[in-house]
């Protein structure tokens, strides 16, 4: 074996399986192509670059993406630490200062004694005598991807991503908007822009007309969208109510101006159609991202059709919606909970090439895989872990999904978000959500314990 590990890519699961590894005590060659290649949808060439949204997603540990940031904390995850130092106001979401936050992990890896930065494209996959991480994303370049395509013997799966535009704060007109956080949960972290139903069906209709961009290889007739993020035009071609049931639910904001909220006439009266809300997006409050409005508009398309939003006539847009390919791979055919490839087991696969999707999976992946790789290059056996905790069942899922379909066998492997339909049953079946979620959340974090107070030590752990 070769004595410096590899990782290639850094993204969140690569920048994560560096530090693992570093952590360690061993010696880390971190590959990443950009600036000497762009991505299509990075804008910069600092490590773990949020790129669809700055959001991580709930910070309750008793909701599905909280309970995997909490079992990351305590696994120390130098990613989500990072993430909570650039936190910015978000109700009840764990979101970031997306340029801060990126420039920050840079600076660490970059000056970590054990880190290696290589700044160049990786062409190919290493050779087996190399313990290498394969972090690529799902933009691998096409190179490395038809290499890897090579080594598994596959077609890779894929569906087509967005990213939502951000407008500059200062261009929000405030007698329109409102700031409040749904059900006045937290501070009123985000500023919401109301819609009675004239102003929403205008608005929907210019979405159906707006002209998209071209992509290569896209085909809307047939296009595969990830459904936990699909662009907002494509929403409303799904029905007229499709919105106001997702990213432009009207329920649980209020505008202290409208009335009493508590005046069940003044409520009727008054009550927004639909409301589009906006996130904070760095810590001083001058950019804002439209929350759940990915799209794949032209760009003057966008300006266009979005500053029919009440309040944002006259927005000034720093950076608009892109759409993407996402590449991933058939796990279930080729990975172990591991995530070593079964082929080869001195290279593993973290991140959402692997079929994980989120933020905080993907980071998760990088900690395991980067933990395991550092186990293998000290003689270690690899983990697991329980199927019991968030980031396990994920692990789990992936390599256990069935021949190439989903859990249910219907149709092919599709990219899975954390959620508590992955965990395992209960011992004692409990009717409330509320509660049954709380006890999801104990039982993760008491069976994660273990792997907490001693994720280097063979005894201590459960081996794969």
């Amino acid at each position: 074996m070769t004595a410096e590990l590899l990782v290639i890519g850094a993204g969140l699961a690569g920048t994560e399986a560096a530090w693992q590894i570093a952590s360690a005590g061993l010696s880390v060659r971190l590959v990443e192509m950009r600036p000497v290649r762009r991505s299509p949808a990075h804008h910069s060439a600092e490590f773990a670059e949020l790129v669809c949204s700055n959001s991580f997603g709930a910070l309750s540990a008793d909701r599905a993406a909280g309970l995997l940031q909490e079992e990351l904390r305590r696994l120390g995850s130098v990613v989500i630490r990072t993430a909570d130092i650039h936190a910015v106001p978000a109700g009840g979401a764990l979101a970031v200062d997306r340029g801060q936050y990126s420039a920050a992990l840079t600076a660490m890896l970059e000056a970590h004694p054990l880190v290696s930065v290589e700044r160049c494209e990786q062409l190919q996959l290493p050779e087996a005598n190399q313990i290498a991480v394969l972090a690529t994303g799902p933009l691998t370049s096409d190179a490395l991807a038809a290499d890897l395509r090579q080594f598994t013997g596959r077609e890779d799966c894929h569906f087509f991503d967005a990213a939502s535009p951000i407008v500059a704060g200062e261009s929000i007109d405030l007698s329109r908007a409102f700031r409040a956080s749904r059900y006045d949960k937290g501070d009123a972290d985000y500023i919401n822009c109301p819609m009675d139903r004239e102003q929403f069906l205008a608005f929907r209709e210019a979405l159906l007309q707006a002209e998209q961009a071209e992509l290569k290889d896209f085909d809307q007739a047939s296009a595969s969208f990830f459904e936990g993020c699909l662009p907002i035009e494509e929403l409303a071609r799904r029905g007229e109510d499709t919105m106001r049931y997702g990213p432009l639910k009207p329920i649980g904001l209020w505008d202290p101006r409208w009335g009493d909220v508590n005046d069940r006439d003044v409520r009727r009266a008054n009550r927004a159609y639909a409301v589009v809300q906006l996130r904070q997006e760095d810590k001083g409050g001058r950019l804002w991202n439209l929350v759940g409005f990915q799209t794949n508009l032209k760009w003057g398309e966008q300006a266009r059709v979005l500053r029919l939003i009440p309040g944002l006539e006259n927005a000034e847009f720093v950076r608009f919606g892109v759409m993407h390919r996402n590449t991933f791979l058939e796990s279930p055919q080729l990975l172990d909970a591991t995530l070593q490839f079964r082929r080869r087991p001195t290279l593993l696969a973290a991140g959402q090439i692997t079929g994980t999707e989120g933020y905080a999976a993907a980071v998760a992946g990088g900690w395991l895989a980067g933990t395991n790789a550092a186990r293998l290059a000290m003689g270690q056996t690899p983990i697991s872990l329980p199927p019991t905790t968030m980031a396990g069942a994920l692990t789990h899922f992936i390599a256990t999904a069935g021949c190439g379909e989903s859990r249910s066998g219907k149709g092919r492997f599709q990219p899975m978000p954390p959620n508590f339909g992955l965990l395992p049953e209960l011992a004692e079946p409990i009717r409330d959500k509320r509660r049954r979620y709380g006890a999801y959340r104990d039982r993760s974090l008491q069976d994660l314990e273990p792997f907490t107070l001693a994720s280097c030590a063979d005894t201590a752990l459960q081996v794969a």
